[in-house]
């Protein structure tokens, strides 16, 4: 199997009480099981979100039938993941030079130890 490495970022609203609360909804017992489900089903293989201050950082391992494109509208044909989003939403915020409605964007890879 063939595996991809992508990497995102996120920032929260700098509010201490709405990142605790945001970490709380992400910890193993709260983290919804439709949201592992589609995040599987979409073709991520791994995922792990860290956080500094109030911004996050996403590394994905994807397998070959993973596309942004595709997950987008398997996310929007979700009723549980459309209500998961209005959730975070409140407590995320577009990171400089997102476009109206992103909040997750790409990074790119500067620097690779070879």
């Amino acid at each position: 199997m063939v595996t991809r490495r992508l990497c995102y970022a996120c920032d929260l609203v700098d509010n201490p009480e709405l990142i605790s609360e945001y970490k709380h909804y992400h910890s193993r017992e709260e983290t919804w099981p439709e949201i592992t489900k589609s995040i599987k089903d979409s073709g991520i293989i791994d995922m792990e979100i860290y956080i500094l201050a109030n911004r996050l950082f996403m590394i994905m391992e994807v397998d070959e039938s993973y596309t942004p494109e595709r997950k987008q509208m398997m996310d929007a044909a979700n009723p549980k993941v459309q209500e998961w989003e209005r959730l975070m939403w409140q407590f995320q915020q577009a990171p400089p030079g997102a476009k109206e409605g992103e909040k997750w964007l790409p990074m790119e890879q500067i620097y690779k130890l070879e």
